[in-house]
């Protein structure tokens, strides 16, 4: 391929990128200043303090996290570890879990018990995640084959680099992005959220347009600590939930510096500012002055200080 022959090839998927950037009322005229030299190394500097006005109670914190992080409702994934076997995961909440006469693990799989009681999320379940008390993810795709949010996870190998020459794409392209370091600190979750659900093939079209716009950007074939998106499925497999995601801003980790959203310069942030009610507002107000041209998906990204009771 001739240098000619390459940059038309890399005009015609920023035309495709802008295209479906637009179809999502998803603003992406590059900014007046590029600010995302990340810098991902730790330690992590202090927390940056929210501004007097953007302080919020107890339930305004709750309410604003399950307003970002919104997913399935009907059912929620908890985490378990074994105290033996050193194992983790995630299974669905069920209100008959270990109960005796009723639940048969481990003989039974959950997925096959005629007796599981899904539990669905609550106010008190997302204020013990942040407490501490319990950590739990959300299932991002909808029954409706549609979600609320993009995430996009970064792990292990060259994720700080990746990550952050991701969020410069994002940047770029006047797509508002968070960065969540993940629980482990081996990794991270670029999150984008939307002012109200959308087709999730749509969405993850959206990441891999911009995965594909990063590595034309900085010459790569690839990124190779992408790991995947989520939504992973476009439409709710048979007999499923669809891949969980753990929830952010989990107590213990957080206390480390990890599950909590970073500027660029690594310092942990709050997340008041991304609420999708101001970006619905714009909406409508970039609606009546741009017609069919919208705002980005969100601002920016709560510190969530939960003391456990």
């Amino acid at each position: 391929m001739t240098e000619r022959e390459a940059f038309a090839a890399l005009q015609a998927e920023n035309a495709r990128l802008v295209a479906l950037l637009e179809s999502h009322g998803i603003g992406w005229r590059t900014p007046p200043a590029a600010a995302t030299q990340a810098v991902l190394t730790a330690p992590a500097p202090a927390p940056v303090p929210a501004p007097p006005g953007l302080r919020l109670s107890m339930d305004e914190k709750v309410a604003l996290f399950r307003r970002l992080f919104r997913g399935r409702t009907d059912v929620y994934p908890v985490r378990w570890e074994g105290k033996t076997s050193g194992k983790s995961g995630y299974a669905p909440a069920c209100a008959n879990e270990w109960r005796a006469g009723v639940c048969d693990k481990p003989r039974i799989k959950c997925g096959d018990c005629s007796r599981r009681l899904l539990v669905p999320l609550s106010d008190s379940v997302i204020y013990d995640h942040l407490a501490g008390k319990q950590t739990v993810g959300v299932y991002p795709l909808l029954e409706d084959d549609r979600c609320y949010f993009l995430a996009v996870d970064f792990d292990e190998a060259d994720w700080q680099q990746d990550a952050q020459a991701f969020m410069q794409s994002c940047n770029e392209l006047g797509v508002t992005t968070a960065l969540e370091i993940s629980r482990s600190g081996r990794g991270a979750h670029a999150w984008v959220f939307f002012a109200g659900r959308v087709s999730a093939r749509d969405a993850r079209r959206l990441g891999t347009a911009i995965i594909s716009h990063t590595c034309a950007r900085t010459r790569q074939l690839r990124l190779a600590s992408y790991d995947r998106l989520f939504p992973n499925q476009d439409t709710m497999p048979k007999g499923g939930f669809g891949n969980l995601i753990a929830l952010p801003l989990q107590k213990h980790p957080r206390e480390s510096g990890c599950s909590v959203f970073v500027d660029a310069a690594r310092r942990s942030v709050g997340v008041s500012r991304l609420d999708p009610a101001h970006g619905a507002a714009r909406h409508r107000t970039d609606h009546r002055s741009r017609h069919r041209r919208c705002p980005p998906t969100g601002r920016d990204v709560p510190n969530f200080a939960l003391r456990a009771t």
